[in-house]
């Protein structure tokens, strides 16, 4: 216990400490513009990001991972904050942490297995193409001091690494360069421009809704997919930190911690977050590793708020626009190119869909999701060819069946059987095979019925005993009819 606490605390805390001092520079613009999406104060983004950050430290279960406001969902809040206000928003978030906590406590993070490889890379570069998006019009058309600001930035972050290891490169743009801005009188874009920044702590209030079934009804189909799309970012958002730390995590110890840091958020006047691919990796390439880097995240990032306000809003956004930019840079997977051009054609289309559905959409889950959909769609198309060999041995014809038998197999099985035969011997050996639900038993059936009207014998051989329970319990043939044997 000790020992596992003194990993996850204590054993890397200049990087972490440092680590997560960048972590809180780059999640205030974050959380601000997130706030501005889901139509609601910049310190309820604000807030929640602190919270999510403290907490999650505490409870997640993969440490170095940063959780705050998402862009993801702050999307799903905006039809619930349009028609009810933010009263109404805080209690979903409430409700969300509730939900996440029960994914958790019924394991529900198991369903990561499912998600393939190609969906996992697509996952990845459409959100890394997605957070390059994100700051094109913090930069673009703005002015030509905000394009060397930019590509300062780029140089800093890119170069100085090989000449000085002790400071995260990240940290030291930004200090230089809000030094600059500040001095020389550039006129650029700022933190503050962004919204105003209230100096105060959260405080402990309940949301002012009505206690109601109506009230319920409202929040629930909210929080129900803010649950699913915040447990999804944060399971796919650990399993890659897994890879990039080469360590592993507790995933439904995740989806308890997110949803502990929702519902307390609620409480504190915090917008429902998750997991944060762009600041985790940030975090990662700036040195953290521990828990401690995330808790240092969030405290931080009050910190700047409550002590250093005034000087938080002078940040050019400039500066954080070439952090971000290098995030979406190392977060694309480039390798993925040649894995387009050696993985299975459907693989590749899996991936390219992926990506497709993410950038189009702006949602996260819906690019997921159409990807594992795509892929389960290949797999049964893949695994759906059933050869049936007849071949005729001692005045006995005999049926050698090669494949799976289910729903998409049993159209190509019927086929390959002749039923004008009258009064013969059938064989039909599934020994290599295997029946896996009732529309291959209800196959099965209709070949030895048909057989029947001819007064042919039939004897199934070969099924397994799994298959033969299955064909036992639901064929509607009589079984003293057709012989059945086991192997």
């Amino acid at each position: 216990m000790l020992e596992t606490i003194k990993v996850n605390w204590f054993s890397n805390i200049r990087g972490d400490v440092l680590a997560g001092i960048v972590v809180a520079l780059a999640l205030i613009p974050e959380a601000i513009a997130f706030s501005i999406i889901a139509g609601v104060n910049p310190m309820v983004g604000l807030y929640a990001s602190f919270l999510i950050a403290v907490i999650i430290a505490f409870v997640g279960g993969r440490p170095g991972m940063i959780s705050a406001a998402t862009g993801a969902m702050a999307l799903l809040m905006v039809p619930l904050v349009t028609e009810h206000g933010v009263e109404y928003l805080l209690a979903a978030t409430i409700l969300t942490g509730v939900i996440q906590i029960l994914f958790g406590v019924f394991k529900v993070a198991k369903v990561m297995k499912f998600i393939p490889r190609a969906v996992m890379i697509g996952f990845v570069n459409a959100l890394a193409i997605l957070i390059f998006m994100a700051q094109v019009p913090h930069f673009l058309g703005i002015s030509n001091m905000t394009y060397v600001f930019v590509a300062i930035t780029l140089v800093i972050v890119y170069v100085l690494p090989r000449f000085l290891k002790a400071i995260p490169a990240p940290l030291i743009a930004i200090v230089l360069l809000t030094a600059v801005a500040i001095f020389s009188g550039f006129k650029l874009n700022t933190v503050g421009d962004l919204g105003t920044i209230t100096q105060t702590l959260p405080s402990f209030f309940i949301p002012n809704v009505p206690f109601s079934l109506e009230t319920l009804m409202i929040v629930l189909p909210f929080s129900f997919a803010l649950a699913i799309v915040g447990l999804l970012e944060s399971l796919l958002t650990a399993t890659i930190v897994d890879d990039m730390t080469g360590t592993d995590s507790d995933k439904n110890k995740e989806s308890r911690g997110q949803g502990i840091a929702n519902f307390v958020t609620g409480f504190f006047g915090g917008m429902a977050g998750c997991a944060m691919i762009g600041q985790s990796v940030i975090n990662v390439k700036s040195g953290g590793r521990g828990r401690l880097s995330t808790l240092v995240a969030g405290l931080f990032l009050m910190f700047l708020i409550i002590v250093l306000g005034g000087l938080v809003i002078q940040i050019p956004m400039p500066a954080l626009v070439g952090i971000m930019i290098m995030v979406a840079i190392g977060t694309f997977d480039w390798s993925s190119f040649t894995y387009l051009k050696k993985a299975p054609i459907t693989d590749s289309i899996v991936m390219v869909t992926t990506v497709l559905v993410v950038v189009i959409t702006h949602d996260l889950s819906k690019g997921v999701f159409a990807g594992v959909i795509l892929s389960a769609i290949f797999f049964v198309a893949k695994i759906s060819k059933v050869t049936v060999e007849k071949k005729l041995l001692n005045e006995t014809i005999h049926y050698t069946i090669e494949g799976q038998l289910f729903f998409a197999s049993v159209e190509s099985f019927l086929e390959a059987f002749d039923f004008n035969v009258k009064s013969e011997q059938i064989v039909i050996d599934f020994s290599n095979t295997h029946v896996w639900d009732d529309s291959g038993v209800g196959a099965i059936d209709k070949v030895v019925l048909k057989y029947y009207e001819n007064h042919n014998q039939v004897t199934l051989e070969g099924l397994n005993s799994t298959s033969k329970k299955l064909v036992d319990k639901l064929a509607i043939y009589n079984n003293k009819d057709a012989k059945m044997s086991s192997h």
